[in-house]
């Protein structure tokens, strides 16, 4: 396992994430991400004793684990220019304090650095992840991002996805802008829907249930954020590069925790600024969601599912 990469390509890591709006989870953190955030920015400290005054109220190791997950959301931008290049320098812990941003290594990092002070073990696993429909069936893809996996005990039951990168917020779709917008699906993040969206260059840091391969993790459709909010379980079409008929339904279908009220179906043709959105008939019967959509002209385009007005997933539609 290696810490830290620095000479390969970590190009457009962590702006996939979109705005969550609530905190994912049965567990509340209002408190500690109150106080984390009243803190402030900490500007003149080290990382020792950053993680030393972000963790001191909390005995409790998941608690000292989201105080960091907080204070570096909070405090840190993601770098888009860097990440456009390719430049993965002034990536240390002490550089991202110093600078004040970072792309997917740095981040992590800087999490797994703060972790050690708070004598949580946290260990960094590089692999991939897909932000463009483009890259969907490309599995030639180099390593590309880089995340942690906590580990409050020795069962692996006990050990947790963090993406602290994807956790600070998002890119505007020509990766020039980055918005921080807490996102905390990415804090100890639901196992299966993570590994839809990273897949690590070692299967051993695969936590639940993944993807076979590499190849079956670049064949399914960019899974996005709503994921966590709808708490979903599968989908159909499970490739996500759709072959489609015109003037003939695809059917689709998602299976989605039975207690999501669903008021809305679209669908968002196209991407960057040649978008519209069409809203879909669908039915919502037992958390299972089933709609079909038909395409009418000769094309391909990236098709995105959104549910209530959130970004569900996101095909490759080639149309006859």
């Amino acid at each position: 396992m290696k810490p830290l990469l620095k000479k390969i390509p970590l190009i457009l890591l962590s702006c996939i994430s979109l705005v969550a709006s609530a905190q994912h989870g049965t567990e509340n953190y209002k408190a500690i991400d109150d106080y984390v955030q009243k803190l402030g920015s900490l500007d003149t400290l080290n990382m020792g004793t950053i993680a030393g005054i972000v963790t001191k109220p909390y005995r409790d190791k998941k608690e000292r684990v989201r105080a960091i997950f907080d204070w570096i959301a909070f405090n840190i931008s993601f770098d888009p220019k860097a990440a456009r290049s390719g430049n993965t320098q002034k990536n240390s812990t002490t550089e991202v304090l110093q600078f004040r941003k970072a792309v997917g290594i740095g981040f992590a990092s800087l999490f797994q650095d703060m972790c050690s002070a708070a004598d949580v073990r946290c260990l960094i696993p590089d692999g991939f992840v897909k932000y463009s429909t483009e890259q969907i069936g490309d599995s030639k893809t180099d390593i590309n991002h880089s995340w942690a996996v906590v580990q409050l005990g020795q069962s692996p039951e006990e050990w947790f996805y963090v993406d602290p990168a994807w956790g600070s917020g998002y890119c505007d779709a020509e990766m020039k802008v980055f918005t921080r917008s807490f996102n905390d699906a990415y804090f100890f993040a639901d196992k299966t829907i993570f590994n839809q969206q990273h897949y690590p260059d070692n299967e051993a840091w695969k936590l639940g249930p993944a993807p076979k391969g590499k190849n079956d993790f670049y064949a399914l459709p960019l899974v996005k954020d709503a994921a966590y909010t709808f708490k979903l379980k599968s989908f159909s079409p499970h490739d996500g590069h759709i072959k489609a008929k015109a003037g003939k339904g695809v059917f689709m279908e998602f299976r989605l925790d039975p207690g999501t009220m669903v008021s809305k179906l679209s669908i968002l043709k196209g991407d960057h600024n040649k978008t519209r959105e069409e809203n879909i008939p669908f039915t919502f019967e037992g958390g299972l969601l089933r709609c079909s959509i038909k395409f009418e002209d000769g094309s391909s385009l990236p098709v995105t599912v959104r549910v209530n007005g959130k970004d569900l997933l996101t095909y490759m539609v080639d149309v006859d």
